[in-house]
């Protein structure tokens, strides 16, 4: 969350030093603070968040001077792929300060080209400018990662991207920590405990935030890498697309939850008869805090237009 941060920090202020040079010096923070953040979560000493094993990002518990892996296959473990930021040249050549900080930085530290994406540049061509991408994961990571985003046995599900692997339906992370037995189960809808409130929506259920913010972070790696990289979506369906209509492809599954289906019914409203039948109602759509991850089926509060309304710009652009 902290590079993420640090790469929105970035663009805004690489935007206002175009007219005001006061914000280059800023700007070089935070590419220095997101650098040195990639290179924690990349760390090779046994501290850092990627299991090369695994091809994914894992929480770690410290305990005794120990980083302990937590092998859970949680969106936590996705958010790496928010943090891509697209930089132009054009804008970059106008910053003579930035621009001699990154070269500095550049040629100071080639060895984190092995693990995160260290500014790649595209040259420019007719039709699109030069351009440099700065992400967490490198591109083979990257691949990697969506892999199991784009599983339907893991991530993706009919209904947009669970909080929790579905992997964890059958295999649940478990451990003794101090002797504390520790489980974490994959639970698609209503929470089966009262720990955290009784929220279950880091534990599968689908959670709008996070996947409207999937969808732009792959629209910026689209715009990058263009018809250069193409996954398999969904994974071993022997389809492959860019990452652009890998967004488009999340996107019409969140609009699944609310749109009628074949027959008629929307799957955030399966919970009763009146929602799906009276005319006074079918229409009044509720914006729940999370959905039913198999389902479709809307829980929680259900007045989070503050989040659940980004559905209306995913469904302006189907």
């Amino acid at each position: 969350w902290m590079a993420y941060f640090c790469s929105s920090m970035l663009s805004i202020a690489l935007e206002l030093a175009v007219d005001d040079p006061a914000y280059e010096d800023m700007a070089s923070k935070f590419f220095e603070h997101y650098v040195a953040i990639a290179e924690a979560m990349n760390s090779l000493d046994g501290t850092g968040l990627w299991d090369e094993e695994d091809g994914f990002y894992y929480d770690h518990m410290h305990l005794e001077g120990a980083s302990i892996p937590l092998k859970i296959r949680s969106i936590v473990g996705l958010i790496p792929l928010l943090t891509v930021d697209v930089l132009y040249d054009d804008v970059i050549d106008q910053l003579p300060g930035f621009r001699n900080r990154m070269d500095w930085f550049l040629r100071q530290r080639p060895d984190l080209e092995d693990f995160m994406t260290y500014m790649d540049h595209r040259n420019p061509t007719k039709s699109s400018k030069g351009l440099r991408l700065l992400g967490i994961p490198t591109r083979d990571r990257l691949v990697r990662l969506l892999r199991y985003l784009l599983d339907e046995n893991e991530f993706l599900s009919p209904f947009g991207i669970r909080s929790l692997s579905k992997y964890h339906a059958e295999h649940p992370f478990q451990s003794q920590i101090e002797g504390e037995s520790l489980r974490v189960a994959y639970v698609p809808g209503e929470s089966d405990s009262g720990l955290f409130g009784g929220n279950s929506n880091w534990r599968g259920p689908i959670w709008f935030p996070l996947n409207y913010l999937l969808i732009e972070a792959l629209e910026r790696y689209h715009q990058f890498y263009g018809d250069n990289l193409r996954v398999e979506c969904p994974t071993r369906s022997g389809k492959f697309v860019n990452l652009r209509e890998v967004a488009d492809e999340i996107r019409t599954r969140l609009a699944n939850i609310f749109l009628k289906d074949a027959d008629g019914k929307r799957p955030c409203y399966t919970r009763g008869e009146r929602f799906i039948n009276d005319p006074h109602w079918e229409d009044l759509v509720l914006f729940y805090e999370y959905f039913h991850a198999d389902t479709g089926r809307g829980l929680g509060a259900s007045h989070q237009t503050g989040w659940t309304a980004l559905i209306i710009p995913i469904l302006l652009t189907l």
